[in-house]
């Protein structure tokens, strides 16, 4: 009998090991009210305070929280424990095309070529420079003169490999040199919290200071006399950067000056120094309004003079070019125009056009040197870069002879040359550097990434545009890529990706991580949904507030659209997005939960009603802007309609990976905690969820330039995994 028994336990033990079961959090109802709706949130008890996560002993709270976490965790390691092989194929895969000894094209800025390099084996990068042989750049052939200068001595500003030494997260912000070159201003942060901390490193000597500025942005405006900055310090719980302070380097930062505050919580909030050195500029921007304050950075002491009237409805850049403000600015102006005023008159009133607004072309950004003035522009949601000489009022377009490609300003610190650095990829270009002679037209490529390991040959792979059309007939751009050998007559596993938020629009870019997907047969597929600029402002105005389901509708209809013209099938389509782009993937699979195979949704922002109600929650009062405030009923009604949070019913969701990172400080780690615990519940079928927390990350995941692999290889291994490919 008791051979039976033991024989009975076995057999049920091992049935358990392989059906594995989801945990289930516990309920606890909590009731909100707004607008005489009430709304029950039973995993309300999840969140967590700064102080409770970060505590060298958890409380009660903190440990229930923390212990469903790790189930979470373990049980998407045991469930996935079958792919841990191909997991680790799959990282081999992407480190091995990552080289390991990289340096970046070295930059001039006062008299020093900066650049960074990587050496094997290691995660962070190590930031040098080189001392030019000349300061008088306007004469020289700067090839030449970056040639000769590169056998000169190198100077070793940060090993952030020594300084990431002990701690599982490191990040380094804001790096700043001097006028006068001698002294190195960072921040560091080491929880991934976006709080850093500012240290001063004196560079002839290697000393770094005791002397230390906690709890800013980690950037700081040098003032001319090398010794006072100002810097940015963050609210320890809205974490929105909101005071401005002006320190001298090697005293203590309590004794530091208070220049701003700002008491709109829903403004962005910071200070830089100009391009041309002359000003100090503190900056406040909110989804719709731009404010600046001036001061001459000659004069740090001095008073700091609002540049213009903050207005309503009016976002607009500047740049100091000689005697004038050259000012890039929306109003009456939807895709921007361009306009200048001089430095001793820089009301409103005063500003002057120097390009007028376009229907059809939206101006993205501008820099200035000293004989030519290079916008950025976009037309027909196609990047283009445009060089205007300032001496003889010729005006032309770099021609980059691809249908689709991706190209940005790259860093110009110095005024006085015709050389404009910019940057170019494709989807099947791989990340280029250019620099420009904006007098001659002559392109010299300076580095394409290589692509080592296997290689890559671009002929192996074809990318083409292809529209969609939206159920209310606006046009949605698909970037698709894949591999030529493997492309089907017939559908085939494809993967979709978009974002759909804050007017940010995904240019078609190369990735060497896509590789693994392309080179097993999958299609990429990247898409602009309304909500981005694709088309300019009114594309953003369509994707956002009580136009906000346009960006769901737009991406639904992307992946019918791959459907029936054979790309793939819903037995073969999967889908991803990451932070807004989460609330994207939360959204379409409450919305068309049969269209998917598989989603993955990073470090989702899903609980859109309960977080825009909270302005303690960090950054929600800069976001009514973009998703409307709850607190009037119209919006609230409109986003709970869409809330993935709110809308999960039973229904047979899709395959799901849910990402997430216990220090996020963009999106707080218990909206994808809450919404997977609230999605079991109404969880319908046999299709598999699983959440990945990262317990010692936050928003971007892991630091380090191999680890970050690690997480990507998760994500590929489960959608790789959902249809039948495993090696």
């Amino acid at each position: 009998m008791k051979r039976i028994v033991f024989i009975l336990l076995a057999i049920f033990m091992s049935s358990c090991q392989k059906n594995i079961m989801p945990p289930d959090a516990e309920k606890t109802p909590h009731e909100m009210s707004a607008h005489g709706h009430k709304r029950i949130d039973n995993y309300y008890w999840m969140r967590l305070t700064d102080e409770q996560k970060s505590a060298k002993q958890y409380d009660d709270q903190t440990q229930q929280v923390v212990d469903y976490i790790d189930k979470e965790n373990s049980y998407r390691e045991n469930s996935l424990e079958h792919t841990k092989p191909f997991q680790k194929v799959l990282y081999d895969e992407m480190v091995g095309r990552i080289k390991k000894d990289d340096q970046s094209v070295p930059y001039l800025n006062n008299g020093y070529f900066y650049y960074s390099r990587y050496e094997k084996n290691k995660e962070y990068p190590i930031y040098c420079r080189k001392k030019s042989n000349s300061d008088n750049i306007a004469s020289q052939d700067i090839h030449k003169l970056m040639s000769s200068s590169l056998d000169n001595k190198e100077e070793i500003l940060l090993d952030v490999n020594m300084l990431a030494k002990g701690y599982e997260y490191f990040a380094i912000g804001g790096m700043s040199v001097s006028p006068d070159n001698q002294w190195l201003a960072y921040g560091a942060d080491t929880l991934s919290r976006r709080f850093y901390k500012i240290y001063f490193k004196h560079l002839p000597s290697g000393d770094v200071l005791d002397e230390t500025i906690p709890n800013t942005t980690g950037s700081i405006a040098w003032a001319n006399d090398n010794k006072t900055i100002f810097y940015t310090r963050k609210n320890k719980v809205t974490l929105l950067g909101e005071k401005i302070y002006r320190h001298k380097i090697g005293t203590s930062s309590n004794l530091d000056k208070l220049i701003y505050e700002e008491k709109d919580e829903t403004f962005y909030n910071g200070v830089y120094r100009s391009k041309s050195g002359k000003y100090i500029i503190i900056y406040n921007s909110s989804t719709l309004v731009s404010d600046y304050h001036i001061l001459d950075a000659d004069n740090p002491y001095g008073k700091f003079k609002n540049f213009t009237p903050r207005g309503k409805k009016h976002e607009y850049s500047i740049d100091h070019y000689k005697d004038h403000f050259y000012i890039m600015s929306n109003m009456k102006a939807p895709n921007n125009k361009l306009m200048k005023t001089k430095v001793s008159a820089t009301g409103i009133s005063n500003w002057e056009e120097v390009i007028a607004h376009r229907e059809d072309v939206h101006l993205l950004g501008l820099e200035i040197f000293n004989n030519h003035l290079v916008l950025s522009e976009r037309k027909e949601g196609l990047r283009s870069i445009r060089i205007k000489n300032m001496k003889n009022g010729a005006d032309d377009y770099i021609d980059f002879n691809e249908e689709t490609y991706s190209a940005y300003i790259s860093t110009n610190e110095e005024y006085n040359t015709n050389i404009l650095r910019y940057s170019y990829s494709s989807m099947l270009t791989p990340s280029s550097v250019y620099d420009y002679n904006m007098d001659t037209g002559e392109k010299v490529l300076l580095k394409k990434r290589e692509i080592p390991g296997k290689g890559y040959d671009q002929d192996l792979y074809e990318a083409k545009t292809i529209y969609a059309t939206s159920r209310d007939g606006e046009r949605v751009p698909i970037y698709l890529v894949y591999r030529k050998d493997m492309k089907k007559n017939g559908p085939q596993p494809l993967l979709l990706y978009s974002y759909g938020s804050y007017g940010s629009t995904s240019d078609p870019y190369f990735s060497s991580t896509r590789l693994s997907l392309l080179d097993r047969g999958v299609i990429y597929a990247l898409t602009n949904v309304r909500g981005s600029q694709i088309y300019g402002r009114r594309s953003y105005d369509d994707g956002k507030m009580l136009n906000k389901k346009n960006t769901f509708n737009d991406f639904i209809d992307a992946g019918k659209f791959l459907v029936s013209e054979g790309y793939t099938d819903s037995n073969q389509l999967m889908c991803s997005g990451g932070s807004a782009g989460g609330l994207l993937i939360g959204a379409v699979v409450n919305m068309e939960p049969k269209l998917w195979k598989g989603a993955i949704a990073a470090v989702p922002f899903v609980d859109v009603i309960t977080t825009m109600l909270d302005a303690t929650i960090p950054l929600t009062s800069n976001e009514w802007d973009e998703w409307g405030n709850p607190q009037n009923e119209e919006y609230y009604h409109y986003m709970l309609s869409y809330s993935p949070y709110d809308q999960i019913k039973d229904r047979e969701y899709p395959n799901m990976l849910v990402t997430s990172g216990f220090f996020d400080s963009q999106v707080q780690y218990w909206e994808p905690l809450k919404y997977v615990a609230k999605l079991r519940d109404h969880w319908v079928g046999e299709n598999k969820l699983y959440l990945y927390m990262n317990m010692d990350a936050g928003h971007g995941g892991k630091s380090g330039r191999f680890n970050i692999y690690k997480e990507v290889a998760i994500e590929y291994a489960f959608l790789l995994d959902l249809i039948g490919i495993n090696s």
